[in-house]
């Protein structure tokens, strides 16, 4: 019978990072690669330009290291107001993504079994839930409960999958910010989902909660201490610092996980696929 010394908690990070738009959730990555870890993005906001960006200015030697897959459906305008061209196929290859990242010429076997030097990287939730309810509305009834149901469910699934023991890699699930008024008539900020049933029960499913934030004079941070409004958490809040610069943040942040909290990390380097759109 294993005792709580055994536990898997260094083995694998399991990140939800939440911000407000443009607070830098994407562009902190550079940190983690810089530090030798292989993100491979399932992007569906279609946003990693800063990322290359920073990647190229920060470290250009590693930026072979990013794999990325772009995913959206397809719209068009009509006279009643955009629509989705043919079936919405986003959410379902997203899914096949996490299944095997297979596509083309690119084959990098089964995320779940990637292992430490990797980081499946959802990016971001937001947009994800919105792939969602766009797979879900035609295979549900015309009432909207059921769709938003049915693209909740399939979401809540998702996030069991890649939070699970079994699912053996670093993830990193990033999400916008969404004020929601609790029954005492206090707000409270969760990650955005389909709905605000949903968003409150995010947070459950990981241990390490973390915020980009904007303070003064517009200098980026990432947060790891709860603020009145926005519950965050880490499983090292005695070794967390409270806050970390973004340009180190989530590197700093996976060091002290790691229990490497004063080392520098190096990972051995692998022939990976090319960065590409």
């Amino acid at each position: 019978m294993p005792n709580l010394a055994q536990h898997q908690s260094n083995d694998y990070t399991k990140l939800l990072l939440i911000g407000n738009s443009k607070s830098g959730k994407t562009g902190s990555i550079t940190s983690l690669v810089a530090d030798g870890y292989k993100p491979r993005i399932l992007d569906m906001d279609n946003g990693l330009d800063t990322l290359k960006s920073h990647v190229l200015h920060e470290c250009p030697n590693k930026i072979a290291n990013v794999e990325f897959r772009t995913l959206a459906d397809k719209y068009k305008a009509t006279p009643l107001g955009p629509v989705i061209v043919g079936q919405p196929k986003a959410f379902v290859e997203a899914i096949r993504m996490l299944d095997r990242w297979k596509y083309d010429d690119v084959d990098f076997g089964v995320p779940a079994e990637w292992g430490p030097d990797c980081i499946l990287v959802i990016d971001s939730l937001t947009f994800l839930s919105n792939a969602a309810f766009a797979w879900a509305e035609p295979l549900s009834s015309k009432d909207q409960r059921a769709v938003y149901g049915t693209a909740q469910k399939a979401i809540e699934k998702v996030l069991a999958l890649v939070q699970s023991d079994e699912f053996r890699t670093n993830v990193i699930v990033t999400s916008h910010i969404r004020y929601i008024e609790l029954d005492d008539g206090k707000k409270k900020g969760f990650p955005t989902a389909i709905g605000e049933a949903l968003s409150p029960k995010i947070p459950r499913y990981f241990n390490s909660v973390a915020m980009c934030d904007i303070g003064p004079g517009g200098k980026r941070t990432i947060q790891t201490t709860a603020t009145a409004s926005i519950d965050l958490a880490n499983p090292k809040p005695f070794e967390m610092l409270p806050k970390y610069p973004i340009e180190t943040g989530l590197a700093d942040f996976f060091r002290v996980l790691r229990s490497q909290p004063n080392a520098k990390r190096s990972v051995p380097q692998e022939k990976v696929t090319k960065i590409r759109r």
